[in-house]
């Protein structure tokens, strides 16, 4: 039995789609960058908005209850955990390498920088060594040197600086 009530609230919801559904749409377009998911986004909006009236909700201005739910599902959808297909990625040009040459010129590369840390001066060494060789923290490179994060960050800095120039100069 459909009561007058039921009827005022069902004319409520199709003003509303009406008046917003449009806007709704570009906006959540906006945010997600996907047609068909953000047309599910905002019927999935008007749903919600369905269930409330329906469970006698009270809803002081449409608009703004609208695109509150509308943002809690944008939300919902950036945290959900988006798993992209081997073909996917192959039809976007995505090509593995097997090419070990890479990685060998990486290592080589690497420790070319690790023995020109040597040339570096002595306060540079110790806190370049702490960070990059040891993967130790700011905090901790702090604690154990006895100095301010800050003054770990700067020389830690310019330091790594230095080391770009020995490193295109050699």
């Amino acid at each position: 039995m459909v009561t007058k009530k039921n009827i005022r609230q069902q004319e409520t919801l199709t003003a509303a789609y009406k008046d917003y559904a449009k806007g709704m749409n570009s906006y959540s377009f906006y945010k997600i960058n996907n047609h068909a998911t953000s047309d599910d986004l905002v019927q999935n909006t008007f749903l919600k908005t369905w269930k409330y009236l329906i469970k006698d909700g009270k809803i002081e201005i449409m608009k703004a209850f609208l695109y509150h739910i509308l943002n809690q599902l944008i939300i919902d959808e950036y945290r959900k955990r988006k798993t992209v297909s081997l073909d996917v990625l192959l039809e976007k040009g995505y090509t593995q390498s097997t090419d070990p040459t890479k990685r060998i010129f990486n290592v080589f590369d690497g420790k070319a920088a690790v023995l020109l840390i040597k040339q570096l001066p002595k306060k540079y060494q110790i806190i370049i060594k702490m960070r990059y060789i040891q993967d130790l923290s700011i905090k901790e490179i702090s604690v154990i040197t006895g100095q301010s994060k800050n003054t770990v960050t700067v020389q830690a800095h310019r330091g790594l600086e230095k080391l770009k120039i020995l490193y295109h100069n050699r």
